[in-house]
């Protein structure tokens, strides 16, 4: 076996250690299934001098903080990313693309903002982008939508795709605990970045989720296209009646096809506790999607770590291998898209629940039913608790599906009554049967 292929690695962090690990872990089996020898050259670090020894043995390759060096290696065919960054790191992608370099990353910001442009570039020099490792970690999604329901429709994709939050929402339910003291827990287990307002923001999983739903739907979904709404506002009191209820609380992220229109939202939402994805806690990821043929599938794994990720880019790693070793790198990809159509919020349907403090008064029911009403938004189920110490009680509804439109109508129009006091939250309920 005497051809090699040489990688330029593009970060030693601990995505890129855990690429160097499942390499150098599992050399004999991958050189085995290409028919060749894969080599890491050079690899890019911020301090060359002092990190060899980050890999479970010492690296062969050069060292070094020039990441064009790499890119501009002409004995290097294939480029990993998994330094992260977004502007930096899509000038070098491209730089490597233009010196007719296929790119495996797991960059879902970089993919988010410029992967139209960098899927082309790649295209126009017969290159391959691959990138699974950018969604859900090692569970392998965007490998099944692309392939394994490649000749389905698929009509939804929904699922928990970040970690942090996860974590987050799973220790208040389980420990009835508050927002901030969970957060600080998961910063100091280091599954929170010090600075959490990606995770806990929403924006993480929006990015991951327009990803996502360009591949489902053949659609050119940006970041713009996706309704964000994160979790730093959710109490413990909202678990709890949740909970009472039969629903967990889950930030979804949810991509929907009706008539060829879509939309595509993250927001925390509330499961039967029945469904698949409600027991999905901590760390982990799952993936649930719907598609006319096969009907509902499930993708459930670790969504981030070192070696699982690492397992997930040498997996794209050794795919664009065979692509350069048949001749075929570069000649998939499908340039032309569906037009994308946005519904409307008089096209989205959703169910909600809803609580507000209310004023506890004579006939104070029978006017927050009259607003619903009003809105043409139907109750299906009531519930009245009072609120110690005060003349107020929290009253909750959980709504049939009505539309957007008339959902957020009602709201503004309950703000507006001297009966409510304040509208203490609002929840979508998805995974029920209209």
């Amino acid at each position: 076996m005497s051809e090699v292929i040489r990688i330029g690695l593009l970060g030693f962090g601990t995505v890129g250690t855990g690429v160097i690990h499942v390499i150098q872990n599992h050399k004999q089996k991958i050189s085995h299934q290409l028919g060749c020898e894969i080599e890491i050259s050079k690899i890019l670090t911020k301090n060359p001098e002092v990190e060899n020894d980050r890999a479970d043995k010492p690296v062969t390759a050069v060292l070094t903080n020039d990441a064009y060096e790499i890119v501009r290696d002409p004995d290097i065919q294939v480029i990993v990313e998994v330094m992260g960054g977004v502007d930096f790191t899509k000038e070098v992608i491209a730089e490597a693309l233009r010196n007719k370099k296929s790119v495996v990353t797991a960059n879902k910001d970089l993919l988010a903002v410029h992967g139209p442009e960098l899927f082309q570039l790649a295209n126009t020099n017969g290159c391959d982008i691959y990138y699974e490792a950018s969604v859900g970690g090692a569970i392998p999604i965007i490998r099944s939508i692309k392939e394994g329901l490649a000749s389905d429709q698929i009509t939804r994709i929904m699922g928990i795709v970040n970690g942090t939050t996860n974590y987050i929402l799973t220790k208040m339910a389980q420990d009835g605990a508050s927002y901030e003291s969970v957060l600080k827990e998961a910063q100091e287990l280091g599954y929170a970045e010090a600075n959490p307002s990606s995770d806990v923001g929403g924006l993480d999983a929006a990015r991951k989720m327009a990803i996502l739903a360009s591949l489902g739907f053949s659609m050119e979904v940006t970041l713009d296209d996706v309704e964000v709404e994160g979790i730093t506002h959710i109490t413990a009191e909202d678990l709890q009646f949740s909970m009472d209820l039969g629903y967990e609380m889950k930030l979804i992220g949810l991509a929907d096809r009706v008539d060829g229109k879509i939309e595509v939202n993250v927001a925390p939402t509330l499961l039967p506790v029945e469904h698949p994805l409600a027991n999905v806690n901590g760390v982990n990821n799952a993936v649930y999607v719907y598609s006319d043929a096969i009907g509902e599938t499930m993708y459930y794994g670790p969504g981030a770590g070192s070696l699982p990720t690492g397992a997930a880019v040498v997996a794209d790693l050794m795919n664009v291998i065979r692509n350069i070793r048949l001749n075929i790198a570069g000649k998939q990809l499908i340039s032309d898209h569906l037009p994308k159509q946005m519904k409307t919020k008089a096209e989205t349907n959703r169910k909600y629940f809803i609580r507000l403090q209310v004023e506890d008064v004579p006939g104070a029911m029978k006017e927050v039913v009259s607003v619903f009403a009003d809105y043409h938004v139907s109750m299906e189920k009531i519930l009245q608790m009072p609120l110690k110490g005060t003349n107020k009680v929290d009253f909750v509804v959980v709504t049939h599906h009505a539309t957007l439109q008339s959902i957020e109508d009602t709201l503004e129009a309950l703000k507006n009554t001297k009966i409510v006091s304040k509208i203490e939250s609002a929840y979508r309920i998805v995974g029920e049967k209209k």
